[in-house]
Order: structure tokens, then C-alpha cells, then sequence
């Protein structure tokens, strides 16, 4: 059932419809490396593979579990000797790139900087975290987004007509909504469920509506109690709980995803940005043990694992919320993007050299240290947003308040 073009491709269509940005580049005839960044079943591989059948190039592909480094240099090789003059470059498709070391990656950057291969690679982890920065920068992250139900039910349709046992059983659709929810925007969940529903039903009509697809797959769990949707759905669920301030319920999902087999890095990740972003300066001793976590879990793995990633989870949870600083870094943000390269008052600026020092570069700063309480008033933002406020300060813990008598005290209310 895997499309083997862009017209019978399935969604995506941010990427692939009409005059997007991977469309243009496919029917322009040149590529240049990227990576899919997206949850399982939504049409990374395909897209891939939909690409060099187009191209005409050879397509090579290794799965980052099984492959090491000698496997990618003889690839490369294989590549360079199958390039032609002013062709297009061979694509190298990567399954699972977040898994590949260090060294694995390293071992692409030549390739993939002089041409020898144009790099693909697919990933259902953030490439930031994954993916070292000198290949990151080589290639263009394209985000895939689960498929919505309209996209679900007509692969949904084209299976029942096209595919080679489903075609030649009489199947009548009655309800969906139980066969969308499992599915979870993942198109090989869905061929999967009506796989499991055929053959169930060896002989007759086959009627699929919510009591039979929830009954199948009570009989089989394990093959849809995985981390496709309900990675997204549950660790969402995890990082709102401990917002909420439910320790009981952060505690639950994430017994969840550990019985998932959910891989504890990515737990400890969001545990980390949680601490950063909900509990912020009303305890910032929470990114402390947040990061401690992390770390304690790169150390001892899993099952123990568990024990510092729960202990965060309670102490998050029951800490007091503060999102000012996340707050205001996106203010600050935006305003960047508004006002773009406001300049660096003089006084603030370096002055290394004696020609700087004469344009004034420094002349009035004011050493902090030097004044009573180490504070003085003076301008430190650029001259047209000098009275703009980025940090709104809450009044809803010991710390912050703190943080914020301090401020107030200092600037007598503001700016």
C-alpha cells in the first residue's frame, strides 16, 4: 500500500501540495539534504523514497540501529562511484537518525558538504537535541504532522479497494471514530487494525464499526499500546498534570509511559523544559533537580531509572508556578522581530581600542560595584525601547516576590 508518487501520496500537504516548499523543490529537478521530523506511520520513508524515484537517483538507505560507521562509509563510497557528471546526487535515506552517535554522524559531513550524496534522514525525536550541529546546519528540518481523519479514511478507502486480500472481501464501513482514535493520525496503525480486523474474519462480510475494532484490539493490546499516538498524547497529558499541580495524576502518566517502553531521555527532557517554563523563578531549585534527573538517569539507566525521574515529577508538581521568564523571552522576541537591530547605547558599549574610545565608545557607564547597595540607575536598553517592560514579575510565591521587592526597590517601581 506505500504510494510510490506525490499524487498518491497522503497529507503532508504543508510540504507537498501545490507550491510548497518540498513540492517546488522535487518538481525543480534538485534537492538539497534535509531531515522528516515527525510521529511514526505519517509518510517519512515514502516521502523519501517518493523523491528518488522521481529524481531518478539512486536511492541507499541504513537504519541508524543496525548500521555503524564503516556500513555508512561503504555507502558513501557506493554513491561516489554511481555520481555522473552534472547529475543529481545520489539520496542517502537514514531511518531513526536521532540514534546515530556522534561519530556516525560525523562520518556524513564530507559527503554531504561536497555533494557526493544528498542526505534524508527521518527522525520522531526534536533534531535539535539529536543531531549534531554541524550536520544540522547542512540540512533543512521539515516538520510532518499526525494525519488528519479525512487523509486516515481515505487511505482507509483505498486499501479496501486496491489492496490485494482486502479487495476481494466484502467489507461495509459503519462507524470510524473507534478506528481514527486508535490510529492516532498513524496511517500504519490504521493498515495494521484492518489487517487485525480481516483476518478475524476469515469467511463472510466483514462489518467494521467501533464495537469490532475495540474488540480486536482488546485482544491484541501490546500491538497498539505503544508510543505512536500516545507518545504525543501522553507526555502531553504528563507536562499538564504537573502544571496543574496534580502529583497524582503526573505520577500516573508517567507510570505510563514507562510501561510503554518510552525512552527515559526523552522524559527527563521535558521534566528539564517543564522546570524552566511552568515552575520558572517561583522555584528555579527545580531546574536544578530537573537537570539532576536527567543526568542521574544517563547514568543509571532503567529500571532504577524511574526513581529520579518520579522524584522530579512529584517535586515539580508541588512547586509553586511561575511562566514570567518564558514570558518574557518570547516579549523580547517579538520584539526583536518588530524592531529588528536597534543599536548599543554608547556607554554600554566595548571599547578595546583607543579609536573606539574616542568615538565615545563606554564614556558614562556607571560600574554597579561601585555605587551603594551595587546599584545605580542608568539606561541599558536601547534608546527607542528604553521604557518598554519584557519581565512582568508574578505575586504568587516566596521566591519571585523576592526577586520582585528587590526590583521594585532598585527601580522604584519601573523604568
Amino acid at each position: 500500500m506505500r504510494p510510490t508518487s506525490l499524487e498518491e501520496y497522503i497529507g503532508q500537504e504543508h510540504l507537498v501540495g501545490p507550491g510548497a516548499v518540498l513540492r517546488s523543490m522535487i518538481d525543480s529537478g534538485r534537492i538539497t539534504s534535509f531531515i522528516l521530523w515527525g510521529p511514526p506511520g505519517v509518510g517519512k520513508t515514502t516521502l523519501a523514497r517518493i523523491v528518488a524515484e522521481t529524481l531518478q537517483v539512486p536511492f541507499y538507505t541504513l537504519s541508524a540501529v543496525t548500521s555503524g560507521v564503516k556500513e555508512v562509509r561503504e555507502v558513501i563510497e557506493k554513491a561516489r562511484s554511481n555520481r555522473f557528471f552534472n547529475s543529481a546526487s545520489p539520496i542517502l535515506f537514514i531511518d531513526e537518525i536521532h540514534r546515530f552517535s556522534k561519530s556516525q554522524q560525523d562520518s556524513l559531513l564530507g559527503a554531504v558538504e561536497n555533494g557526493t550524496v544528498t542526505l534524508i534522514g527521518a527522525t520522531t525525536e526534536n533534531p535539535s537535541f539529536e543531531v549534531i550541529r554541524p550536520l544540522l546546519s547542512r540540512c533543512q528540518v521539515y516538520v510532518l504532522e499526525p494525519l488528519e481523519a479525512e487523509s486516515l479514511l481515505g487511505l482507509m478507502r483505498r486499501a479496501i479497494e486496491t489492496d490485494v486480500v482486502l479487495s476481494q472481501r466484502d467489507i461495509e464501513v459503519k462507524e470510524t471514530g473507534a478506528l481514527l482514535r486508535y490510529s492516532g493520525g498513524d496511517a500504519r496503525k490504521l493498515l495494521g487494525i484492518l489487517e487485525l480486523i480481516e483476518s478475524a474474519q476469515p469467511e463472510g462480510k466483514i462489518i467494521i464499526n467501533d464495537k469490532a475494532v475495540t474488540e480486536r484490539l482488546q485482544q491484541n493490546p501490546v500491538a497498539y499500546d505503544k508510543d505512536g499516538e500516545q507518545h504525543y498524547d501522553i507526555i502531553s497529558a504528563f507536562i499538564k498534570s504537573i502544571r496543574g499541580s496534580d502529583p497524582d495524576a503526573a505520577i500516573y502518566w508517567l507510570a505510563r509511559m514507562i510501561a510503554g517502553g518510552e525512552d527515559p531521555k526523552f522524559i527527563a527532557r521535558r521534566l528539564v523544559i517543564s522546570a524552566a517554563e511552568d515552575i520558572g523563578l517561583a522555584n528555579p531549585n527545580a531546574l536544578l533537580l530537573a537537570n539532576a534527573a536527567f543526568d542521574a538517569v544517563n547514568k543509571i539507566g532503567w529500571p532504577e531509572g524511574r526513581i529520579p525521574l518520579a522524584e522530579a515529577t512529584v517535586y515539580l508538581a508541588t512547586s509553586p508556578k511561575s511562566n514570567t521568564a518564558y514570558l518574557a523571552v518570547d516579549a523580547a522576541l517579538a520584539e526583536v522581530k518588530r524592531s529588528g537591530n536597534q543599536p548599543v547605547p554608547l556607554h554600554l558599549r566595548n571599547a578595546p581600542t583607543k579609536l573606539m574610545k574616542q568615538l565615545g565608545y563606554h564614556d558614562g557607564y556607571k560600574y554597579s560595584h561601585d555605587f551603594p547597595n551595587h546599584f545605580v540607575r542608568q539606561q541599558y536598553l536601547p534608546d527607542a525601547l528604553k521604557d518598554v517592560r519584557f519581565w512582568q514579575p508574578a505575586d504568587n510565591s516566596a521566591g519571585e516576590k523576592k526577586l520582585a521587592d528587590y526590583w521594585h526597590r532598585c527601580w522604584d517601581g519601573g523604568r
